[in-house]
């Protein structure tokens, strides 16, 4: 089946509890730059590798710093967030605006332009209102943030565009003060990230297509002579219950 988006999405950010931490971002993008692997020492009492070196393969990701180019604020309801208003930064870059074409060199690129003349027009009165309504009634404040593509060396000029949840601070206008002040600057991964820390890591796996169980679900083959075919499962279960059950490998 083909992935309705073809990279990860964050379902749930880390909670924010720690009303006595700075102001952070909790989430970045990267990309893959591909897979080697690395000698380590197990330090496992108890377990039968313990003292020993084994193999792991690792996965190398590259992760050029971002620029946050907006701000969202979101209301609680008994039916989930609901956004409340979005405020972006003047300057916007030409990777960012990509994004919002579907034909960039025929189009009239004029995404934002009236938009950007809302922080000169009275001072940026209207600007400033936005963020004092999230700042007042908002309780998840997130960053509008995008990658820099073109220093990944990829053929792709579109910047990819991300939420990024603000955590810590006393309240609401802390993560919106926050927030403004990184408009339009880049964010490097170990602003987010520090060193030897566990983290999540979010992906979308390669597609493989129509495939058969063994594929799919990498079950064992059949014997050689086996009665039509062998890349099946010999016993989908018992009699009763009578139906097949949700954790049988099915393709």
């Amino acid at each position: 089946k083909r992935t309705k988006r073809h990279s990860g999405r964050v379902r749930s950010f880390p909670k924010d509890d720690d009303k006595s931490a700075a102001p952070h971002l909790t989430a970045f993008r990267g990309y893959k730059a591909g897979m080697t692997h690395v000698v380590r020492g197990v330090d496992r009492p108890g377990a039968l590798m313990h003292k020993r070196e084994v193999v792991d393969a690792v996965t190398v990701v590259e992760t050029p710093p971002m620029v946050v180019v907006g701000v969202v604020g979101y209301v609680e309801t008994p039916r989930g967030l609901r956004s409340l208003t979005t405020v972006f930064a003047e300057h916007l870059s030409d990777e960012f605006k990509r994004r919002c074409y579907k034909n960039w060199y025929k189009s009239k690129r004029k995404a934002y332009t009236k938009y950007a003349k809302k922080y000169t027009e009275d001072g940026g009165k209207d600007i400033d209102h936005e963020l004092e309504r999230m700042s007042k009634f908002c309780t998840v404040i997130r960053v509008v943030a995008h990658t820099q593509v073109k220093k990944v060396g990829l053929r792709v000029k579109k910047a990819h565009i991300m939420e990024i949840q603000v955590n810590g601070g006393a309240d609401a206008k802390a993560k919106v003060d926050f927030a403004k002040s990184l408009f339009e600057k880049e964010v490097t991964v170990d602003s987010v990230f520090a060193k030897d820390e566990n983290i999540d890591v979010i992906g979308v796996s390669k597609g493989r297509g129509y495939e058969g169980v063994t594929t799919r679900w990498g079950v064992t083959r059949l014997p050689r002579k086996t009665h039509r075919g062998l890349r099946k499962v010999a016993c989908i279960g018992s009699w009763h219950p009578a139906r097949v059950s949700s954790t049988v490998p099915r393709a």
